[in-house]
């Protein structure tokens, strides 16, 4: 059992940093510091993106319109970090 707690614990460790990284990427793209014509940037970008799009868009349908501002990836770092936390709190005796 510790190692289905370890490796749900990694696997949402792995998809924060993901968000993480697509929010930084789109930042980058926005503000024109990253070229989205180059082949591997852009091919990294894509990745993220249909990694992490499908998590956002259902927030997003909650959310209220906030115009430019998107919230979605907080948010949805903050469900993960809550998952992570109950999956710590009932599961104690899976420490490493």
């Amino acid at each position: 059992m510790r190692s289905l707690h370890f490796l749900l614990d990694t696997v949402i460790e792995i998809y924060i940093w993901l968000v993480i990284i697509q929010v930084i990427m789109h930042w980058l793209f926005a503000f024109n510091v990253i070229n989205m014509r180059n082949p591997f940037v852009n091919s990294i970008g894509n990745g993220l993106y249909r990694l992490t799009e499908p998590a956002l868009v259902r927030i997003r349908r909650f959310l209220p319109d906030l115009g430019s501002l998107d919230i979605s990836p907080v948010v949805l770092i903050l469900l993960l970090v809550f998952a992570r936390s109950l999956l710590n709190e009932y599961w104690p005796t899976a420490g490493y």
